[in-house]
């Protein structure tokens, strides 16, 4: 008489929970502590599971950082793709990104912070990662065949390269937000009330569009 079949699938499905639930609490502290002020202890417990399984599925605490950040550029990747940026007009994609990304990282916290503790690191994690790279390729191409388009339309000026037209839209959008607190209390004003995030996200797509769009 054989033996019955392994149930392979909840096992899996097991598996995947457990480790969805640590990848979850593990981007809450990391968020809230930084890589050297997280304890695996904590995200044991939020995730409510034992620590030993941190460390059977993701190794180390700085692997189970690198885990989250991957996540965390897989979320906003794939938040990306559903825009469908390639059927808009060029002007229209390039507005439309630039208010995602605004609106991603206000609904986002904690991508921010996590970027924050990632660069107090010199990105020693992300550097290990070809699955970064590997899901900021499409968004590069997608952006390289906007412009494009646009420039042969004769609407956007040639020669702009995508990786610094990208770099422009995060970082007017993620300096602002994550010195919200300094700039705010230099200039004396709260850049985080509802009229100043409305300015500076006119004021962000202003600056982008100003510089793709030919005079």
């Amino acid at each position: 008489m054989s033996a019955p079949p392994i149930a392979t699938e909840p096992r899996l499905r097991d598996a995947e929970r457990s480790q969805a639930a640590i990848l979850l609490a593990a981007r809450e502290e990391f968020a809230s502590f930084g890589l050297a002020g997280a304890r695996v202890d904590r995200i044991a417990e939020r995730a409510e599971i034992n620590k030993r399984l941190i460390y059977y599925y993701f190794g180390s605490k700085d692997d189970l950082f690198l885990a989250v950040l991957e996540q965390a550029y897989a979320d906003i990747r794939n938040a990306e793709k559903q825009l469908r940026l390639l059927e808009m007009e060029p002007a229209a994609a390039v507005r439309r990104l630039t208010e995602f990304t605004w609106e991603y990282y206000l609904a986002h916290p904690e991508f921010i912070t996590l970027l924050n503790s990632a660069n107090l690191h010199l990105a020693r994690h992300l550097e290990k990662s070809q699955r970064v790279q590997e899901m900021n390729s499409p968004l590069v191409q997608t952006l390289g065949d906007i412009l494009e388009h646009g420039r042969r339309e004769g609407v956007f000026r040639g020669g702009i390269d995508p990786v610094q037209l990208y770099i422009s839209i995060a970082g007017i959008a993620y300096f602002y937000l994550s010195n919200n607190h300094t700039l705010s209390a230099i200039f004396g004003r709260d850049l985080m009330s509802h009229k100043a995030r409305a300015e500076r996200l006119s004021h962000m797509c202003d600056v982008i569009l100003g510089y793709v769009l030919k005079d």
